[in-house]
């Protein structure tokens, strides 16, 4: 197959770390997608690489979008997957793969970045991404990780499991640099159930959080504290007025106070609360 990606430009980078964060995936409450806009947002970043969008994704399942002003065609946004160059406020560098997940040609893709990444001097690969998941927005965010090897995962204090689930291209590039003999970790912020269809901020916050704590970088989390307020208000107010909901909430509470996977029976739906708050917001006009 003939090159995927066209270089820009060739950065001096010291061991910088490759932060995966494509869309296409899971990711409730945008979190990774958030987060993603605070890191781009807070340093001047360098374009180092667009990856072949013809070679690589279905233009009838993302089609282009087209700009119509006064019935004039005055141009077209593609979707694009792209590499750039970080640099952190204490001197650490990132690659942050961005942009969406391939249609076509996963092994191929997954080779091109991981070689690329190397031949920059990558040592570490991060992906970013967040599930809906049986918890309370009262508590802090928690992360679960996918890791190259039981040591690394036993190493970084997430939450592990055993499970089989379909695989987005993150994984593919993880193993990727498990073959190359280097370290590569999935984070995975979870966010509550009921909130997965909204942002949600805090878990965009754990996962630069999470970040800084494994690469050593010291990125600021931006607005997303105000943020995180504002989206905490508005849920706290549709829960109040529902009994329901109430009861819920003080179940997931529990549940996440005692580390316990508990089931939990006669209680609203994820989807009923989140049909409701999604109402809720609509009337607030947002």
């Amino acid at each position: 197959m003939p090159e995927l990606y066209e270089i820009h430009t060739r950065p001096d980078l010291d061991a910088p770390v490759l932060v995966v964060a494509l869309e296409g995936w899971i990711d409730a409450g945008f979190g990774a997608g958030r987060a993603v806009e605070t890191l781009i947002a807070q340093t001047d970043g360098v374009h180092v690489a667009t990856f072949d969008a013809d070679a690589l994704l279905d233009f009838r399942a993302r089609r282009p979008t087209m700009h119509l002003i006064d019935g004039v065609n005055t141009g077209l946004t593609w979707s694009t997957t792209e590499l750039h160059a970080l640099r952190s406020d204490n001197g650490k560098d990132v690659l942050l793969l961005t942009g969406v997940e391939p249609d076509h040609a996963w092994h191929a893709f997954a080779d091109a970045v991981r070689d690329f990444a190397v031949e920059l001097g990558a040592t570490m690969q991060i992906g970013f991404g967040a599930f809906p998941s049986g918890v309370p927005h009262t508590r802090p965010v928690s992360v679960s990780a996918t890791a190259s090897s039981d040591e690394f995962a036993a190493s970084l204090g997430f939450t592990r499991g055993t499970v089989d689930v379909p695989a987005g291209i993150e994984a593919v590039i993880e193993q990727r640099f498990a073959e190359a003999g280097l370290p590569a970790v999935g984070v995975w912020a979870q966010v509550p159930h009921y909130a997965a269809t909204m942002r949600y901020p805090a878990a965009s916050a754990r996962l630069i959080e999470a970040l800084n704590q494994l690469a050593g970088t010291d990125f600021g989390i931006g607005d997303l504290p105000d943020e995180v307020v504002e989206i905490r208000e508005r849920i706290d107010t549709l829960i109040a007025d529902n009994p329901e909901h109430v009861a819920m909430l003080r179940q997931l509470e529990m549940q996440a106070d005692e580390s316990t996977q508990a089931q939990i029976t006669d209680l609203p739906s994820g989807d009923d609360l989140a049909e409701e708050l999604q109402q809720y917001l609509r009337e607030q006009g947002d």
